[in-house]
């Protein structure tokens, strides 16, 4: 449903691109509240930039005047690219409503293991929902694997070792497990960008050596083995990122829990003297 979601997202950008309406290109998220809002009033009929920019959030970086720029075209918008909007948007509206409440029963099953996701999530790249992705595929103590090097050689995200008289002639990654690869592929790229973390710094300090895929490849395979940590010992993530100060691990921490009693758990703001040991990269 993920991936028909952002087939769907694909869809509807090449549509306002055919349409001559520019507007991913001044909002960050083309299914965000301001652009949705536009969007909608514009399936609906509403066909003037003004009245369209107007419904923008306040908060949105892109101006009025730029905003009716790229929406200028739809004063001559015809009536069948009107239609296929809305057939788009009430697709991705229903797609949403039913992923959500996949969300939900999968939040119910993992329910007494809340404590296995919350110690995930808070790991860079990571959240609620991948948490609880890895912890369906591992289980919620990694009890499989005797040690890390072995779930990320089952995982697939380690270096290959095809060896012949000594010589190593390919370091290309075993296949493993697509769905986990996946996952972490997509944890480790979203690390690589979190402000004052330390896989920040170590993307930066192998790509120029390495490049984008095996420094990613690279985090990856540390997440894997940190995944195991935490899981197995019962450990905490902790960051040592230089960059990381008391007020963003504050607004992290709340954002983490937001996202987790959004999806059904009950969650008590942690304390601050913690209680259980440190797990670092």
């Amino acid at each position: 449903m993920t991936r028909d979601h952002v087939r769907l997202h694909n869809q509807l950008e090449s549509l306002l691109e055919e349409a001559h309406i520019k507007l991913s290109g001044l909002v960050s998220d083309l299914l965000g509240v301001s652009a949705r809002r536009m969007l909608k009033a514009l399936a609906e009929g509403e066909t003037h930039p003004v009245a369209l920019a107007a419904l923008a959030h306040q908060k949105l970086r892109a101006t009025p005047e730029q905003l009716c720029d790229a929406l200028g075209a739809c004063t001559d918008l015809k009536p069948v690219y009107r239609r296929l909007l809305k057939m788009v948007l009430e697709q991705l509206q229903f797609l949403e409503q039913q992923i959500d409440q996949l969300d939900q029963e999968m939040a119910g099953l993992l329910s007494e293991h809340q404590d296995a996701v919350k110690r995930l999530a808070e790991v860079p790249g990571l959240g609620a929902d991948s948490a609880q992705q890895i912890i369906a595929e591992v289980g919620p103590t990694a009890a499989t694997f005797p040690s890390g090097k072995q779930l990320s050689s089952w995982v697939g995200a380690c270096p290959g070792d095809e060896e012949s008289a000594g010589v190593n002639y390919s370091h290309r990654s075993p296949q493993g497990n697509r769905h986990m690869r996946r996952l972490l592929n997509q944890a480790a790229n979203a690390a690589a960008k979190a402000k004052g973390s330390i896989f920040e710094i170590v993307y930066r300090r192998m790509v120029p050596r390495l490049g984008h895929n095996q420094a990613i490849g690279a985090i990856a395979h540390r997440q894997c083995r940190l995944i195991w940590l935490i899981l197995h010992q019962g450990v905490r993530y902790e960051e040592h990122g230089p960059a990381l100060n008391k007020q963003s691990k504050q607004a992290r921490t709340a954002r983490m829990i937001r996202q987790l009693r959004r999806l059904g758990y009950r969650i008590e703001p942690p304390n601050p003297q913690p209680s259980h040991a440190q797990a670092v990269v």
